[in-house]
């Protein structure tokens, strides 16, 4: 195991070295490595080889193993010129291996266009001093291509157009150096590809295009630096892919028109830096999207027309900061945004998403839910325990609210009560009178049937009393008025109970000994004497020149509550109405 050091002395020996699995190098390297913290640098024999004796090797076909070697210097693109070969001149490399082995030299590490066989590659635990690294149109034909633990330098990670037929790719515990790692267009073939817990320091880090294949891939606990990270146009297949406790620099992080397929899609956790992250117009088949607990900076985050009709998604608990947050025109199943902290502006004007959930969030901003230019298709919204501290833009006839928020299978009436009455004051802030007042009777009718619930949660007998309590109160508050937001409704309902009460007068006097008396000489019919007391009746006026005789008497008491109280309903409903 080659320690952690600062720097280096190679001294070369010409002793044969044999390493502990049998391999004899025709050298021997005596490295020094100087480490931070040690007075004294660490000592590490290793074997040794030429460069001309490894070219050699690869003309014979023979099995390359380097482990536990000091490399100076490794270039098949100085193979190819000492060969006489062309520049892009496949070379056929069979079992390649430099466990533990140490790359020293300031001259770029080039495996370019080869073409690996065998039954693995292995780089796993080696330390690349200096120089760029450059795997350009490498082909594996390898089972597993090993590079875990390795120590890269600073320089450009040259990893464009590499591909796999179904190799195991592991990269798990690689440490990079600054500078530009570009996997551009490559292409990882059937077999998993990990990542985890690998540091890309420094410099952009460059997926555009890259087909990471059918297997599962892992980038969980992975730390990337302040340059841009960029999967823009990438492709995820069956497998699944893990973001898990990432983190993510102050750069640019880009996944945008990537494909994700069918597999499972892991942020939770992961941590996002200052920069904008950007997922439009991304594509998944089916499975779920997850970013639970995570945590983003103060960029932007836009997750715009993105074509996700059969995926799950959730950032339930996730902490966003006071940058934008887009969900503009894309296509969900559904969308959790629960217990999450929305400091910014929101922009939910969804094309479809059968269920939003904002239930226990906390808004200091503005949540815009009413699209202008096409009609958004949401069948059920939750705000169940929302902490309404700015504004939710959304119309109650375009959106169909009421419809969303009844939509809701599993809440209760306390529950649904609880969301219209906070839709009721983000209407009256926003000076959206008629939706406030939509709101207001959806709240009072859910809120008595919720007491009606909990009275006969304890006692059913209670039913005996409860339920006819509750019919008067829907009747009298509700359907007469719509709990005084309606003066129009309650002239309605005066005009149909004076109709009513008429009729009734006139009925008691054809079949039975009840009449109406006039005290004044002016005779009237039996109908306009019935709908003359019922008017004086109900609107209290009582001249005295008809009065009640018979059971008339107490249907004339009963009428004349009714006014009183409709013409109070009433008097209430048109000045809420005209103070506003």
């Amino acid at each position: 195991m080659i320690p952690g050091h600062t720097f280096f002395n190679a001294e070369i020996k010409k002793l044969k070295f044999e390493t502990e699995a049998g391999t004899m190098f025709p050298g021997t390297a005596l490295i020094q490595f100087q480490v931070d913290g040690r007075e004294k640098p660490v000592v590490e024999l290793m074997g040794y080889i030429e460069e001309k004796e490894i070219y050699n090797a690869i003309d014979r076909g023979e099995v390359l193993n380097l482990d536990h070697c000091y490399i100076e210097k490794f270039s098949l693109r100085d193979y190819r010129l000492t060969r006489n070969m062309g520049a892009r001149e496949k070379v056929m490399l069979k079992g390649f291996s430099a466990r533990n082995s140490l790359f020293g030299g300031d001259a770029s590490l080039d495996f370019s266009h080869a073409v690996f066989e065998g039954e693995e590659f292995s780089l796993a635990s080696a330390w690349i001093s200096s120089g760029d690294i450059i795997f350009e149109s490498a082909h594996f034909k390898t089972g597993k291509a090993i590079f875990h633990n390795v120590r890269l330098p600073e320089g450009y990670f040259n990893f464009k157009n590499v591909s796999f037929d179904f190799a195991q790719v592991n990269f798990k515990n690689c440490c990079f150096g600054q500078g530009v790692k570009d996997f551009q267009y490559a292409s990882f073939g059937t077999g998993n590809v990990s990542f985890i817990n690998v540091d890309f320091a420094g410099g952009d880090v460059n997926f555009i295009n890259t087909d990471f294949g059918s297997g599962d891939v892992s980038f969980k606990v992975a730390r990337f630096g302040q340059g841009k990270v960029d999967f823009h146009f990438a492709a995820f297949k069956d497998g699944s892919v893990s973001f898990e406790r990432t983190e993510f620099g102050d750069g640019k992080v880009d996944f945008r028109t990537v494909e994700f397929g069918t597999g499972r899609v892991n942020f939770n956790r992961s941590v996002f830096g200052e920069g904008e992250v950007n997922f439009d117009e991304c594509e998944m088949d089916a499975g779920k999207f997850s970013f639970k607990r995570a945590y983003l900076g103060s960029g932007n985050f836009s997750f715009e027309e993105v074509m996700l009709e059969h995926v799950d998604v959730s950032f339930e608990r996730t902490s966003f900061g006071p940058g934008k947050l887009s969900f503009y025109k894309s296509w969900l199943h559904t969308l959790s945004l629960s217990f999450c902290h929305l400091d910014g502006f929101v922009d939910l004007r969804l094309k479809q998403c059968q269920s939003i959930d904002l239930s226990s969030t906390i808004v200091r901003d503005i949540i815009d839910i009413n699209p202008y230019e096409y009609s958004a298709r949401i069948e059920t919204l939750s705000i169940a325990g929302m902490r309404l501290i700015g504004r939710v833009y959304i119309d109650w006839k375009q959106n169909n609210l009421k419809r969303m928020i009844y939509s809701q299978v599993e809440s209760s009436h306390r529950i649904k009560a609880e969301q219209f009455r906070i839709l009721k004051e983000n209407f009256k802030n926003l000076g959206l009178y008629n939706d406030e007042d939509r709101a207001y009777v959806e709240f009072k009718r859910n809120e008595s049937k919720a007491e009606l619930e909990k009275s006969l949660e304890k006692n059913r007998l209670n039913g005996i009393y409860q339920y006819p309590f509750y019919w008067f109160k829907l009747g009298l508050f509700d359907k007469a008025g719509l709990y005084a937001t309606s003066p129009g409704r309650v002239l309605i309902t005066m005009l149909t109970w004076f109709v009513v009460f008429s009729f009734v007068y006139l009925l008691l006097m054809i079949y039975s000994t009840a009449d109406i008396i006039a005290s004044v000489d002016d005779q009237l019919t039996m109908l306009a004497r019935s709908f003359y007391h019922s008017a004086i009746t109900f609107l209290t006026i009582g001249y005295g020149d008809h009065y009640p005789f018979g059971f008339i008497r107490w249907v004339s008491s009963i009428e004349g509550f009714f006014g009183l109280f409709l013409m109070s309903y009433f008097t209430v409903a048109f000045v809420r109405k005209v103070l506003r």
